[in-house]
């Protein structure tokens, strides 16, 4: 599973939101939590667990940074019961912004696997939206802080004297 969407943010400011997994529920719906399980700074063997919303329960995740090219790319192992996902992010310069590209293999267990066409065709469909949706939010971000406001526990506060 393949794809790439632009950024109009700098790279190094969409290269840091996107290793801690720990953003992930501001911009992806389906994700209710993430947790960074390890100690330390994000890099490579920082695992994550992440809770995602399924219909009808939840579903959790655990998420492993196999490789860690600071401001090129990041490679991440995902384990669910039904599907393990292995792949990578690149990151790259573009006319005003960043271009995020992912390239994912992956594997359905059980069920699932019998539901293959279907569940990749949808699985792609969410990961664009997902990533269009990452793209949103850290644009949606800058264009209030140019007007002066300031993000604090999830409402905006409006600039002094406004």
């Amino acid at each position: 599973m393949t794809g790439e969407v632009a950024v109009r943010r700098p790279l190094v400011e969409v290269f840091a939101f996107v290793a801690d997994m720990r953003n992930e529920p501001r911009y992806n719906r389906r994700m209710a939590s993430a947790e960074k399980v390890t100690p330390g700074p994000v890099g490579r063997g920082t695992r994550f667990h992440q809770r995602m919303r399924m219909p009808g329960r939840a579903a959790h995740m655990w998420s492993e940074i196999t490789g860690y090219d600071p401001l090129r790319s990041l490679a991440v192992r995902a384990h669910l019961s039904w599907m393990d996902t292995s792949g990578a992010l690149t990151f790259t310069p573009a006319e005003g912004g960043t271009r995020l590209s992912w390239d994912w293999d992956v594997r359905l267990h059980g069920r699932a696997a019998a539901l293959a066409p279907a569940l990749l065709v949808l699985g792609r469909r969410q990961e664009h939206a997902t990533w269009r949706a990452l793209a949103r939010h850290l644009e949606r971000q800058n264009r209030w802080r140019r007007k002066g406001w300031r993000r604090q526990k999830r409402r905006w506060r409006s600039p002094a004297g406004q």
